[in-house]
């Protein structure tokens, strides 16, 4: 599948990006790359390749399976107190005195 000017296009404005004709040209350009590449690695026999559940294997013990791999990676879930709200609202250029207000951003 081949991406065309008209595609980048139309994922621009549904990103609501501004592109240039140029950057257009390069976007398609690289994305037909990547989409390249990708077929390329289409054709590789992975015949004997067993599918895995993770990428790596490199975290936890070997003995260790399931989520026991990873116990040793989370952190604690300590309870803390947050940022007060006039703290939060301090340095806000605009507020209703509970929450920020921010300008709208979405036109369409």
């Amino acid at each position: 599948m081949k991406v065309t000017e008209k595609d980048v296009i139309y994922v621009a404005d549904l990103a609501n990006l501004e592109l240039t004709e140029q950057e257009q040209v390069s976007l398609a350009k690289d994305l037909n790359s990547i989409l390249e590449f990708v077929g390329r690695l289409n054709e590789l026999d992975i015949s004997d390749v067993p599918p895995m559940a993770q990428v790596s294997d490199h975290y936890g013990a070997l003995e260790k399976t399931g989520s026991e791999k990873f116990a040793h990676t989370l952190r604690p879930d300590l309870h803390k107190a947050s940022l007060p709200r006039d703290a939060a609202l301090q340095n806000a250029p605009d507020s209703n005195g509970t929450f920020f207000k921010v300008p709208k951003v979405i036109e369409k």
